[in-house]
């Protein structure tokens, strides 16, 4: 048979699943591995979907997606200081999805594309899918996991079409300050440049961290393009809702673009969202209530663990602790772990070369399995000192 399509093959598998696939066939396996919340979608949500396909609303929908949908999403961004009309919103099958569309209206054979290193390891397949490249900076623990304005603008070249920021991040943790995003906005307008800023973990801020979305910042509206969605807020994972926000003349090429890939949304989960932003602020803030023990938790327990270091983090649901100490590499500090004491992680290295070093914990679960977790990785630890 012929041969895939070059573009299919650059893309890399990702280590968080192959991570979460080793542990299959192990008993009393304790799992930090993947980034979705241990709670239940909210009653309210499922009602509204349920009352959606009892009102036999399964035909297909206006491809931006649904009137009252972008209109709550538009609410919800002047909530957050931020001017979007409906025009300018696109309903996406979860945030992936828009990252997906952004992808292919940005990017061509050729350009490149800044990430920071480490980061979410889906950002640099959907570059090389279109024959882009991924230009990698590093974000360093001592500088909070932010980039240097210096070495983020020593990476532009003529060939630079956009740089892609995460805040809170995934793996890290880390939340850009707003120095940093107005040098970044500055760097963008100076060089012509576009920001993809995926704001999926928009909500979920620590110890009084403050957010400032690049579209706020003067000039960078209509260069900007913010990817947010359900899953990480509402603990909608599985139903797969997602939107973008972006200047009106792009969501018109994107809605086009999503016609041809997904056809439209699903209309019973659109009306989940609506349910979800106009009645689940009470459930987000319980939500939040239980991640920010848990943070303090398994921080404070990593802490206390010889060899392993672990700074707070700003936002998300994870830690990223350094384990370099252990004389272990990231991959091997994870598979060791894996089989010795049935415990799931991430390498660092999964999330590109600046990882290495670290390894990320999903806190997304209950505080037993942190305990347990935490008991096993101490155990781990202490079993390696003795073989030292």
């Amino acid at each position: 048979m012929k041969d895939f399509s070059q573009r299919a093959l650059n893309v890399p598998p990702s280590e968080i699943r192959r991570m979460f696939a080793m542990q299959e066939g192990m008993e009393d396996v304790v799992s930090f591995a993947l980034g979705e919340p241990d709670f239940d979608v909210p009653d309210h949500v499922v009602r509204a979907i349920i009352d959606s396909y009892e009102r036999r609303e399964t035909h297909y929908t206006p491809n931006r997606g649904l009137k009252p949908l972008r209109s709550a999403i538009a609410s919800e961004y002047r909530r957050r200081g931020l001017n979007y009309s409906e025009d300018e919103i696109l309903i996406t099958p979860g945030a992936v999805g828009a990252l997906n569309l952004i992808s292919l209206l940005l990017m061509r054979e050729g350009d490149e594309v800044i990430l920071p290193d480490p980061c979410w390891s889906n950002y640099i397949g959907l570059v090389a899918q279109t024959g882009a490249d991924a230009v990698p900076v590093k974000v360093r623990a001592e500088n909070r996991f932010m980039f240097d304005l210096d070495e983020l603008a020593a990476a532009v070249t003529d060939r630079t079409k956009a740089i892609l920021i995460n805040s809170p991040s995934n793996p890290t943790g880390g939340v850009l300050d707003r120095a940093t995003i107005e040098g970044i906005a500055a760097l963008a307008m100076e060089r012509d440049l576009y920001v993809i800023s995926d704001e999926i973990y928009r909500e979920l801020l620590w110890d009084g961290t403050k957010y400032t979305s690049i579209a706020s910042v003067p000039g960078m509206k209509e260069r900007t393009l913010l990817v947010d969605g359900f899953s990480k807020t509402f603990a909608m994972t599985g139903i797969r809702l997602g939107y973008l926000a972006a200047p009106e003349h792009m969501i018109d090429r994107m809605n086009t673009l999503l016609e041809n890939v997904f056809s439209c949304i699903n209309e019973p989960i659109q009306w989940g969202g609506v349910a979800a932003l106009e009645n689940g602020r009470e459930d987000v803030e319980r939500m939040k209530a239980v991640y920010r023990k848990r943070r303090r938790h398994i921080v404070d327990g990593l802490n206390a663990i010889d060899g392993i270091s672990c700074a707070d983090p700003a936002g998300a649901f994870y830690v990223f602790p350094d384990i370099s100490r252990s004389g272990l590499s990231s991959a091997d500090f994870a598979m060791c772990l894996l089989q010795e004491e049935h415990v799931v992680t991430i390498p660092g290295s999964g999330f590109g070369a600046g990882g290495e070093g670290f390894v990320r914990l999903s806190y997304a679960v209950d505080t037993e399995t942190i305990d347990e977790g935490l008991r096993r990785i101490r155990r781990f630890m202490e079993n390696r000192t003795g073989r030292r």
